[in-house]
């Protein structure tokens, strides 16, 4: 197994059939097809069922494929790392919504204007997407509430961060979980961070929340809690940024819980000069 075969076969899976592969990587499809019969020979399963012209990938294909996205990643990263010291070609970060918003557009124009050979691209998502993101090799680095807890990651702190918790004007004030155990709550999905911080608040004081719906934007959850719908945690620079923000009361967490870091993480030994840059603009801005 080769990287060679591992790039046809990626380009099989994201296409779907061998001819939208060869135009791919700009090869002729019986030199794919011969590749990939070749690679699911040497692994003993097929890898795709065939269906007409189309190609749907196996189980089998489905971990494979995991890990193709991760040995080409790390090549690729490789590759920049021993042959280039200077920030050049893609660079993509995924970050959590509220950091995106509020804390990377100067960031990301400074780093365009220092650097404009740099393709950047940013995506947004949950905490626990973007960690799998990064793994997997989608992502060069990643913001998100840290520190980083996997082994193969590492990154630094770059921005303080607080959440409180919003509601109606008319709410009594919230001085404890159990002060609002039962509560309707309005939260990202369930791999979301913030929203595992906010049921273990719930948790230490022996409270629960009542219904929790899962919302997908800050905008969004804003509108519920300020008609009285529910509560909610947000981060304290997102609400400060938003325009709805004076049609809701907002409470730190007691004991400082709502107090965290945002950090800048990637691929232990995956110092490629567009990260380095990135890093050093973060640190000039303290």
């Amino acid at each position: 197994m080769d990287l060679t075969q591992l790039e046809v076969f990626r380009a099989i899976a994201e296409e779907g059939s061998v001819t939208a592969a060869a135009g791919k990587l700009h090869r002729v499809p019986s030199n794919i097809s011969t590749r990939l019969r070749q690679l699911e020979e040497e692994l003993g399963t097929e890898l795709f069922s065939r269906e007409k012209l189309r190609l749907h990938i196996t189980d089998a294909g489905r971990t494979l494929l995991d890990y193709a996205q991760r040995i080409l990643a790390l090549t690729e990263e490789a590759r920049i790392q021993v042959s280039s010291q200077h920030p050049a070609g893609v660079f993509t970060l995924g970050s959590i919504e509220s950091t995106a918003a509020v804390r990377l557009p100067p960031l990301i124009a400074r780093y365009h204007q220092s650097w404009p050979e740099v393709e950047l691209g940013l995506s947004t998502g949950p905490s626990g997407e973007m960690i799998d993101g990064l793994l997997a090799g989608n992502y060069s680095a990643i913001f998100i509430d840290g520190p980083p807890k996997h082994p193969q990651l590492e990154g630094i702190a770059v921005f303080a961060e607080e959440l409180v918790l919003i509601s109606s004007l008319n709410h009594p004030p919230v001085t404890s979980a159990k002060a609002i155990s039962g509560a309707t709550i309005y939260a990202f999905r369930a791999n979301c961070s913030y929203r595992r911080l906010f049921e273990n608040w719930f948790a230490r004081e022996n409270a629960a929340p009542g219904k929790i719906f899962e919302m997908e934007s800050y905008h969004g959850i804003l509108a519920c809690v300020s008609a009285g719908a529910g509560l909610a945690l947000v981060p304290k620079s997102m609400l400060e940024n938003m325009p709805g923000k004076d049609s809701v009361s907002a409470w730190p967490l007691a004991d400082s819980m709502g107090k965290l870091a945002i950090w800048l993480i990637w691929r232990k030994g995956g110092g490629s000069a567009n990260l380095r840059a990135l890093v050093n603009l973060l640190e000039v801005q303290e």
